[in-house]
């Protein structure tokens, strides 16, 4: 199975741990502060790799809407799917979105990270707008921080538009790939997403 975007860890790596206090509740601070504070942290040599895949899964858990990712990312079939085979799926999805992260686990600490504005587009959702410089070995490249505030002291990471395509909406389309080949078996896309994280 494809591994989610290797734009999409990076960015993805993002959040203090629990000591580590909290980010501010404006979304374009709180994108800024999470990149600079994990650019810090995945490019201290003083961490062993165990301590960094331990940060990531802190920064998932605690500012990506993991939940509403995966329901997303299950389309139409989270409406009519059975309520227990749903909840298998969600903590299926939960360790392969994990997985994915710690899998990708390298230094970014060279990528020069701007954060260029913010867009509100309603009270649950601003688009803060984003660029990581050029390089050697990578053009520019833009990043669209969907951020979810319907709570606006804790913002949530809900998808990123990485120039111009939703890599939530790119996971979405390859899992309804695999269950339209599998008669809409929501059990077959579970044991999927289970094979990917023992691997």
């Amino acid at each position: 199975m494809k591994k989610i975007s290797s734009v999409l860890i990076l960015l993805l790596l993002i959040s203090k741990t629990s000591f580590a206090g909290t980010y501010s509740s404006d979304p374009l601070m709180f994108v800024q502060e999470l990149v600079n504070d994990a650019i810090s942290k995945l490019s201290d040599k003083n961490l062993t790799k165990e301590q960094k895949e331990n940060f990531i899964r802190d920064v998932a858990v605690e500012n990506v809407d993991i939940d509403a990712l995966g329901l997303y990312t299950l389309g139409e079939l989270r409406k009519s799917a059975d309520k227990n085979d749903v909840i298998k799926y969600k903590l299926a999805f939960k360790e392969y979105f994990l997985k994915s992260l710690t899998s990708r686990l390298t230094d970014y600490s060279s990528n020069k990270f701007e954060v260029v504005e913010a867009e509100k587009k309603s009270s649950n959702y601003t688009i803060v707008k984003s660029k990581i410089a050029k390089s050697e070995n990578q053009p520019e490249i833009k990043i669209d921080w969907r951020i979810y505030t319907k709570n606006p002291e804790k913002p949530l990471i809900r998808d990123l538009i990485v120039e111009g395509l939703s890599l939530a909406r790119t996971q979405k389309e390859e899992f309804a790939s695999i269950l339209s080949s599998n008669n809409n078996d929501i059990n077959i896309l579970i044991v999927k997403l289970e094979e990917f994280v023992k691997n």
